[in-house]
């Protein structure tokens, strides 16, 4: 990859890890109601899953869904009923006490899986692997996807930064109520690519 690809591809990453989508306002409600330190595996989850995520669609999964006749209708079902759950849980999320028991910020292991089903995702990771890695060489695809992960960890992080703070202005319940349905609705809309686009389409 010419230094200009290098360059070109950290700033992709960069623009495509900092703009809303699904993950940026699941981590913004997760910041708010559980705070940074509750948030940190959910960050994690993120980043990792993309990349292997990223490593995976490059090697060649994408074959595979092309050889199923109906996966891309089943992901697309998937991507659409997980995420109506996500809305449903992030609009009756507890108040954000500390170690309040009310409820459970995503584990690492549910937001790397989560990247499966997110249609910005699929687009992050096709349009990266089509644009930097057209040749699907094993070291271009690798490099893809550690770049990505490395520039979105930072940047997802401020998404969650931004919730924390809000903390302090959300202890009132109805305004936590009014910040956790807004939310759940912006996400909903964050639904309309996967509900209009083919998901396998850069």
């Amino acid at each position: 990859m010419t230094y200009d690809l290098f360059i070109g591809l950290i700033g992709f990453a960069f623009a495509m890890s900092i703009t809303p989508g699904p993950n940026n306002l699941m981590l913004m409600a997760s910041g708010a109601n559980f705070g940074m330190r509750r948030t940190v595996p959910h960050l994690l989850g993120v980043s990792t899953g993309f990349g292997v995520m990223a490593t995976l669609i490059g090697l060649g999964l994408i074959g595979l869904f092309d050889a199923v006749p109906g996966s891309y209708l089943a992901l697309k079902l998937a991507s659409v009923a997980y995420m109506l759950w996500l809305a449903w849980k992030i609009a009756h999320a507890a108040a954000p006490i500390a170690d309040a028991g009310g409820g459970r910020p995503l584990t690492f292991l549910q937001a790397a899986a989560f990247q499966w089903v997110n249609p910005k995702a699929w687009a992050m990771a096709l349009s990266a692997i089509t644009i930097y890695a057209p040749h699907r060489g094993v070291a271009a695809i690798l490099l893809v996807a550690v770049i990505f992960s490395a520039v979105n960890l930072p940047s997802v992080s401020l998404w969650a930064r931004a919730g924390q703070e809000m903390r302090r202005i959300l202890t009132n319940p109805g305004r936590l109520r009014l910040f956790n349905y807004t939310m759940a609705l912006l996400l909903l809309a964050s639904l309309y690519p996967v509900l209009v686009t083919h998901p396998a389409a850069p």
